[in-house]
């Protein structure tokens, strides 16, 4: 499994919701994603975000930004 960490400034608003953009060269097609928030003590928690894909974006989205990372298989 791989991984790429982001920030919460990387997201971007849309609407209410606040959303990061991944490449599908990036993370792949998208099955077996896994989205996790990065809690205060630096321990992360699996959170059931949001996703959607648009041409060739995926696209995670969440009611606020956060510092976290996206794991799937390459």
């Amino acid at each position: 499994m791989s991984a790429i960490n982001f920030k919460k400034e990387e997201f971007v608003k849309e609407n209410e919701q606040y959303q990061i953009e991944f490449k599908i060269q990036e993370i792949g097609e998208g099955s077996n994603l896994v989205i996790e928030k990065e809690k205060e003590n630096g321990e992360y928690e699996v959170i059931q975000a949001e996703i959607k894909r648009f041409n060739d974006s995926i696209f995670i989205t969440w009611s606020e930004p956060f510092n976290g990372r996206i794991i799937f298989e390459k």
